[in-house]
């Protein structure tokens, strides 16, 4: 989970439960829902869309998730298994609880305003097809630390030992910045 832990959700869920609040959804509810990770990249995908979705197209975006790839490099069984099980078992759960409105017979997903119950359970939505570059930033940055660092240890590079742990600080702090703003850590 990204920006609130899991207790501070557990404990927001509880409280709007004792508090009476209009929460359709039981903590038991909520737990079982989300207790399969297919279910999660459902909603996921379900909040970063605009309007109703074809079943074909959620379950080919969620087996690259599980597969981590692109929707083009998934096999024909990869599809087929994640299709099978949305179809016949998560998205008939999913809209029982009236968290999507499901539309079986013509193939057709769409979220409904109670998805916003789960939001604080949820990771934000993730692009479509979009690789999540910032593994390859962060180690860009820690190579080019070490080679500055090994600069300064070489005397190839003039920089006094604390100003160059001052450098690395600074570039592993702003990319970590970067990333977290970029996720909404801070618009939380």
């Amino acid at each position: 989970m990204i920006g609130r832990s899991p207790t501070g959700a557990i404990d927001e869920a509880a409280r709007a439960v004792e508090q009476g609040t209009p929460s359709d959804l039981s903590l038991d509810d909520v737990y079982h829902l989300l207790q399969t990770k297919r279910r999660r990249d459902v909603l996921r995908y379900l909040r970063g869309a605009d309007g109703p979705v074809r079943l074909r197209e959620l379950a080919e975006q969620v087996a690259a998730w599980e597969q981590d790839t692109a929707v083009e490099n998934l096999s024909s069984d990869e599809r087929q298994r994640v299709y099978i099980s949305l179809y016949q078992s998560h998205l008939p759960k999913l809209d029982n609880h009236g968290i999507v409105d499901y539309d079986k017979d013509r193939g057709r997903v769409e979220a409904t305003p109670r998805l916003s119950q789960l939001d604080s359970y949820l990771e934000p939505p993730r692009e479509t097809g979009a690789p999540d570059r910032w593994p390859q930033r962060y180690a860009a940055t820690v190579g080019l630390c070490a080679l500055l660092v090994c600069g300064i240890w070489a005397g190839i590079v003039p920089i006094a030992g604390l100003a160059g742990s001052g450098i690395v600080l600074a570039a592993v702090t702003a990319v970590t910045v970067v990333h977290a703003w970029s996720t909404g850590v801070f618009r939380r």
